[in-house]
């Protein structure tokens, strides 16, 4: 059997974008993949699973000790916090922490790349400039994904490894307790409207309804962060990323009622967070009917995100040109990526 040539470590293996990262790399032969993360979850023959605690400086060199063929790092760690302020400490420190645990044990890391997104650009506090580029200016702080990229820059010079950051949009992918899975927010919804016999009203607002946006297909994502991390010309540098394309909801919207098989209703908007607030029994019994997996609904969505998906009236566009001026330049239809998407939920029986 021949050895792969490189070793991934994917921080995060239970995240939106870890989990895609993890499934891709297990799949390609030429990497050897271990999945860091803190709580376990199912992973594809040949991972091996690493728990890690971020937040401790001597548990992240301890297991660094144990994996010094670790090569490339994929790092998608989030800790979630509802002050934007106090995100900044913990998320900073579990970065720093991993980084001292490589340079000290590691000494055949070649490469950590970061995940970032759209947030840097202030697409949650509101209309920003777009679309979006790489070297736009600044939001006022506080933004985590600054605090990081600025210590990992300045920690590189001079040393060996490089770095990278990749930028997506909305990645449709399945994850339990992730909160910021818009996916799952689109397939619980329809799947109750359907339920209860009611047509696919858009819970937003009229103006995000018509609004620009982009989504990332997750395996376009994860062959991009392979690609940021083993080509010289991406090193040290942050990129966008999306499927390549716009669409409107108002556009997309009559196929998702046709995949549910409902009528696409109107707009009418609603609070997702207030309007749910019951209907985990209506899910326990969709789940028995079909034989679904046993996810609670609370595992599987976060309604307050969808608020804020689906209220988001403006738009969310972001330049992808850079990423494909250094070579990658694949692309999806991103009316198509949804639906594919729903597909494989029901497949997977997370939905009926």
């Amino acid at each position: 059997m021949i050895k792969p040539a490189n070793t991934a470590l994917v921080v995060g293996a239970s995240g939106v974008v870890g989990r895609a990262a993890v499934e891709y790399f297990a799949a390609n032969s030429q990497w050897r993949v271990l999945a860091a993360s803190r709580r376990p979850s199912a992973l594809p023959e040949g991972v091996q699973p690493l728990p890690l605690d971020l937040l401790d400086p001597e548990d992240c060199r301890r297991k660094m000790i144990q994996h010094r063929d670790i090569t490339h790092v994929f790092y998608t760690a989030y800790l979630k916090i509802d002050s934007a302020a106090e995100e900044v400490a913990p998320n900073l420190a579990m970065l720093t922490h991993m980084v001292d645990a490589l340079e000290a044990e590691v000494s055949g890391f070649r490469h950590i790349n970061l995940m970032q997104g759209q947030k840097w650009y202030g697409n949650h506090l509101g209309p920003y400039r777009t679309p979006a580029k790489e070297d736009d200016p600044r939001h006022m702080p506080p933004n985590f994904y600054y605090d990081q990229q600025d210590f990992i820059a300045a920690r590189q010079l001079g040393k060996a490894w490089s770095w990278s950051a990749v930028r997506p949009q909305a990645p449709l992918v399945f994850s339990l307790g992730s909160p910021m899975n818009q996916l799952l927010v689109v397939a619980l919804y329809g799947t109750m409207c359907h339920e209860l016999g009611l047509p696919l009203h858009f819970p937003g607002s009229e103006a995000c309804y018509r609004a620009l946006y982009q989504i990332t297909d997750p395996g376009l994502l994860a062959r991009s962060m392979e690609w940021l991390a083993t080509q010289p010309q991406c090193s040290n540098q942050a990129f966008n990323l999306t499927n390549g394309d716009l669409f409107r909801w108002c556009n997309l919207w009559p196929r998702l009622a046709a995949f549910f098989d409902v009528e696409p209703g109107e707009v009418r908007p609603i609070s997702l967070a207030r309007t749910m607030e019951d209907k985990s029994r209506l899910w326990e019994r969709i789940v028995c009917k079909h034989g679904l997996q046993p996810h609670a609904m609370s595992e599987l969505v976060n309604w307050t995100w969808g608020d804020f998906i689906f209220n988001s009236g403006y738009d969310n566009v972001s330049s992808t040109l850079k990423l494909r001026r250094s070579g990658f330049i694949e692309c999806h239809d991103s009316e198509d990526c949804y639906l594919e998407a729903l597909t494989g939920l029901r497949r997977d029986r997370v939905i009926p």
